[in-house]
C-alpha cells in the first residue's frame, strides 16, 4: 500500500527523530553561484569539509550572460560569485561545468541530459525548481541555504516527511495544446496552495502520453501550487531518455539499473493524502494575466470577475489587476506584448526550441516585439544549430541566444523593462520578477510563438489552421 513517494522516502531515511523529523540521505546534490558561497563559508568557519564530493555537481547559471560568454563578465557581483562558485569546486574536488564547457547550463537541465539524474534518487539544490528532476521518478526539492551547507557536510538533510497527493490527468490532449498548459491548467483550478504540504505524483493517460522534456515541465511548476515537490513514475519512455547517456549505468550495470527502476511505481492499492483528477479534453492553450502562477486562463478566456470573494480577496486581486493593467471581463487575446522570452529550466530545452522555431518558419518576427531564446544548455544550443533551428530562427529575424536563465528571474543583463509586457515560458510572474514594474505573462512556446510573429496575444491554433504543423 506504498506510494512512489513513500518507497523512495523511507528507503534514504537514516533515522527518524522525536517529533517526526527525518534525517534523509541525498544521493545527489546541485549548486549554483548564487546560493552555494555562503554554504562553503559556513564549511570553512566551521572548519568541516566537504563529505562525498563526487556526489554533487555544479554548474553556473543564474547570473550569468547570455551574449558574448567568452568574455570576462561585466557584472561585477556576477563576475565575483560566478569566481567564488569555480575557487570552492576546485578546492573541495567538486566536479563543475563552466561558462561555455559543453556541459554547461541551468542546472535543472544539464542534470537529466547527462544522465547525472536517474530515478529513484534524492536530489537537493539550492534552487526552488529542483522539483523539475522528479520527472524522472526521484524525490527532487528545493533547500535553503543552511541546509546546502548541511547536505555538503553530511550529505544527508533533517526534512519532516510531506503528504502525499496524487493529480490525475486522464485523456488525450487537444491538437496545440503542450504541456505547459496542462501545469498552468492545474494551478488555475488548485490555486498556488492546492498542493501546500504535499509531494506530488502526476499520473493518469495525458501524463504517460508526454515526452520526458515535456514531463520535466510539469514537475517543474508543482511548485508553484505550493506542493514540496512533483514526480512522475518511471516507465518506458524514462529508460529511453536516458540510455547512452553520459553518466547513466551502461552495459550489465544499465541492465540491473532498468530492473530496479522498474519496480518505481505506487502500489496499485497505495492511498493517498489527496487526490484529483482533470480531462485533459478540458484543457486549452494557457496564459496567466495576474502576478501569481495560479491566476492563468484559456487563451480566449476573460479575465474573471472578483465577484464573491472576499474583502482581502478583493483587495489583492484589484492591486494585481492594477499592476498588470488589466480589468475584469477583458479578453486576453489581441493584448498587446513588447516582449517574448523562450528559455529557462521551464521550457528551456530542446523540444521547446523545435516547437518554437518550426512553428515561425516560414513566418516574420512582429515589428515592435524583442524575443529573447536562450537554450537551457549547451547542448541544446548545439543540437539547435545541428538541426537547423538556428537558421530557421534568423531568417524569421530571431536570435538565438547562449545557454543561461536569463530573463526568468532577470539576475543578468536581461531584464524587461518597467511597464512592458513579456510573454515568458518561464515559471513565475510575480511582481518585478523579470525586473522592476515588469508585467509577465506566462504561457508554453507555441503561445510565445504566436505572440512573437503577430506582437499581441493569440491564440496558436488560428496560426495552425493557415498552415503551421507540429
Amino acid at each position: 500500500m506504498n506510494t512512489l513517494f513513500d518507497k523512495i522516502w523511507d528507503a534514504h531515511t537514516v533515522r527518524t527523530i522525536d517529533g517526526g523529523s527525518c534525517v534523509l540521505y541525498i544521493d545527489r546534490q546541485y549548486i549554483h553561484e548564487v546560493t552555494s558561497p555562503q554554504a562553503f563559508a559556513g564549511l570553512r568557519r566551521r572548519g568541516i569539509e566537504v563529505f562525498r564530493p563526487k556526489q554533487v555537481t555544479a554548474s553556473p547559471d543564474h547570473n550569468i550572460p547570455t551574449k558574448n560568454q567568452h568574455l570576462p563578465i561585466a557584472e561585477p557581483q556576477s563576475a565575483e560569485q560566478v569566481a567564488t562558485l569555480m575557487r570552492n569546486c576546485a578546492e573541495r574536488d567538486i566536479t563543475i561545468f563552466p561558462i561555455g564547457e559543453e556541459h554547461n547550463g541551468i542546472i535543472h537541465v544539464i542534470g537529466p541530459q547527462t544522465g547525472l539524474t536517474q530515478p529513484g534518487m534524492t536530489i537537493v539544490c539550492g534552487d526552488s525548481h529542483t522539483s523539475t528532476h522528479g520527472a524522472l521518478g526521484c524525490i527532487a526539492f528545493g533547500i535553503g541555504t543552511s541546509e546546502v551547507e548541511m547536505a555538503l557536510a553530511s550529505q544527508c538533510i533533517l526534512q519532516s516527511k510531506p503528504k502525499s497527493m496524487r493529480i490525475n490527468v486522464e485523456g488525450e490532449l487537444k491538437e496545440g495544446v503542450c504541456s505547459k498548459d496542462i501545469i498552468l491548467y492545474i494551478i488555475s483550478k488548485l490555486g498556488t496552495g492546492g498542493g501546500t504540504g504535499h509531494f506530488v505524483e502526476f499520473a493518469g493517460s495525458a501524463i504517460r502520453s508526454l515526452s520526458m522534456e515535456a514531463r520535466m515541465t510539469i514537475c517543474n511548476m508543482s511548485i508553484e501550487m505550493g506542493a514540496r515537490g512533483g514526480m512522475i513514475a518511471p516507465d518506458q519512455t524514462t529508460f529511453e531518455y536516458l540510455k547512452g547517456r553520459e553518466f547513466a549505468p551502461q552495459g550489465a550495470e544499465w541492465d540491473k539499473a532498468v530492473e530496479r527502476w522498474s519496480k518505481l511505481r505506487s502500489d496499485d492499492d497505495a492511498v493517498f493524502d489527496k487526490e484529483v483528477t482533470f480531462s485533459a479534453e478540458d484543457i486549452e492553450p494557457m496564459i496567466t494575466y495576474g502576478t501569481n502562477p495560479g491566476m492563468g486562463i484559456a487563451i480566449n478566456g476573460e479575465i474573471p470577475s472578483s465577484e464573491g470573494m472576499d474583502a482581502a480577496s478583493k483587495t489583492s486581486y484589484a492591486k494585481s489587476l492594477a499592476y498588470m493593467g488589466f480589468a475584469e471581463g477583458e479578453k486576453m487575446v489581441g493584448k498587446k506584448v513588447d516582449y517574448v522570452f523562450v528559455g529557462s529550466c521551464t521550457n528551456g530545452r530542446i523540444e521547446d526550441l523545435r516547437a518554437f522555431a518550426h512553428f515561425v518558419k516560414g513566418r516574420r518576427k512582429a515589428e515592435g516585439v524583442t524575443a529573447w531564446i536562450v537554450p537551457g544548455s549547451k547542448e541544446v544550443e548545439r543540437l539547435a544549430i545541428e538541426e537547423g533551428l538556428r537558421d530557421i530562427l534568423q531568417e524569421a529575424g530571431f536570435e538565438l541566444r547562449q545557454p543561461g536563465c536569463s530573463a526568468c528571474l532577470a539576475m543578468n543583463e536581461d531584464k524587461i523593462p518597467a511597464g512592458k509586457y513579456c510573454v515568458a515560458t518561464s515559471n513565475r510572474n510575480f511582481e518585478g520578477r523579470q525586473g522592476p514594474d515588469a508585467r509577465t505573462l506566462l504561457a508554453g512556446p507555441l503561445v510565445a510563438a504566436a505572440a512573437a510573429v503577430t506582437g499581441v496575444v493569440t491564440d496558436p491554433r488560428e496560426l495552425m489552421k493557415q498552415g503551421v504543423k507540429l
